[in-house]
């Protein structure tokens, strides 16, 4: 449960406030709610501080339930667990300062690429459109799955950078080692893939012609096998 302070500093409020649970409703709108995402919290760990330039940058993450009014979406196929008003997801979080600013963005796509790449999942890479890309980020990069059953490709990852607008929001900055004025830091988040939409592409992308889903390396340690069968109908 977050402050309203909480999502103006991360670009929730005002503008997407009815798109969140709230918990306090005042006229002035919720001041207190249930986070979107935990980029919404994680970004206000650090309001109203200046950190010493020698500590960034700073990295955070965290695993979390998200709620969010939005369902069912621009595509009426995006049912189930495609689009939910709960899910769980991990975040990830980066304070730099701005001239490292684009490599911390450029760090977050990769390793969210190889974390889709290492489950063995065909996906996409987009770059979102200025018109499409939220008030609060300067660029956004979508990575996407392949899901057969709707022919088409949905979002497992979204990484973007905000550059200083978060920052002055919150009054995030940071101290120059060679002394001076405090300078605005840059804020880039990732999430470290929807665990909601990752299992229908799981299953689809690695189904067998016998019915069977292979299982991704990486997850035979925790699943104990590799190979899913089906359970016979009674």
């Amino acid at each position: 449960m977050l402050t309203y302070q909480a999502g103006y500093t991360a670009g929730q409020f005002p503008k997407f406030a009815d798109d969140v649970f709230a918990i306090e409703q005042e006229p002035a709108g919720p001041q207190r709610f249930l986070l979107p995402t935990a980029e919404t919290a994680l970004i206000s760990l650090h309001r109203d501080e200046a950190l010493p330039e020698p500590e960034l940058p700073r990295r955070y993450f965290a695993y979390s339930p998200c709620y969010r009014r939005e369902i069912g979406g621009y595509r009426s196929t995006e049912r189930g667990t495609l689009r939910g008003h709960q899910f769980d997801k991990v975040e990830l979080v980066h304070f730099t300062r701005p001239d490292t600013s684009d490599a911390a963005h450029q760090e977050l796509l990769v390793k969210a690429e190889e974390l889709v790449g290492a489950l063995g999942l065909h996906y996409r890479v987009t770059r979102l459109a200025a018109g499409d890309t939220s008030a609060a980020m300067a660029k956004t990069f979508d990575v996407e799955v392949w899901l057969p059953s709707i022919g088409a490709y949905v979002e497992v990852s979204s990484v973007s950078s905000a550059r200083d607008y978060q920052a002055r929001r919150g009054n995030i900055r940071y101290r120059p080692a060679t002394g001076g004025k405090a300078a605005y830091v840059h804020t880039i988040n990732a999430s470290g893939l929807a665990t909601s939409r990752l299992l229908p592409a799981l299953l689809e992308q690695h189904q067998q012609p016998d019915g069977t889903v292979t299982v991704p390396e990486v997850l035979r340690p925790w699943l104990k096998t590799d190979r899913l069968i089906p359970m016979t109908p009674r």
